[in-house]
């Protein structure tokens, strides 16, 4: 992977929470001989915080 960007939104409607992620990747790969695989694959992991109180 050459490049990567994250970001993220975190917005309200009425009584809903909504989490919005963007994720921007390029990827290059080359050979002199044969094939060659550019993977483009993203992991995303979502904890939820507990509550102090």
């Amino acid at each position: 992977m050459v490049r990567s960007s994250v970001k993220t939104l975190k917005y309200r409607v009425g009584k809903n929470n909504y989490l919005v992620i963007n994720i921007y990747q390029t990827s290059e790969a080359s050979a002199q001989q044969g094939n060659v695989l550019a993977s483009n694959a993203a992991t995303v992991q979502i904890f939820k915080k507990t509550k102090k109180r």
